[in-house]
């Protein structure tokens, strides 16, 4: 068996919460190091566009709408 099944087989073992936590660091470790500058940014905009929300001036739209809107691009699209 090759190290990375067994690394596998062994993470297998482990209650979902592990798994998910192992599963976290491996996909942050594909990302390389985070940029605080980066990081603080998008904190920025999210909070920002709470605010936005929390007051009546954020632009929301119902999940139902966007998720149509999505299938119907990914449909032409695809054609």
């Amino acid at each position: 068996m090759s190290s990375r099944n067994a690394v596998l087989a062994e993470a297998l073992q482990l209650p979902p919460e592990e798994r998910a936590d192992v599963a976290k660091r491996l996909i942050a470790s594909l990302d390389g190091p985070a940029d605080e500058d980066v990081e603080a940014a998008w904190l920025a905009e999210v909070e920002r566009r709470l605010q936005d929300v929390d007051r009546g001036t954020g632009n929301v739209e119902p999940w139902d709408v966007v998720r149509e809107r999505l299938a119907t691009r990914l449909r032409t699209t695809r054609q």
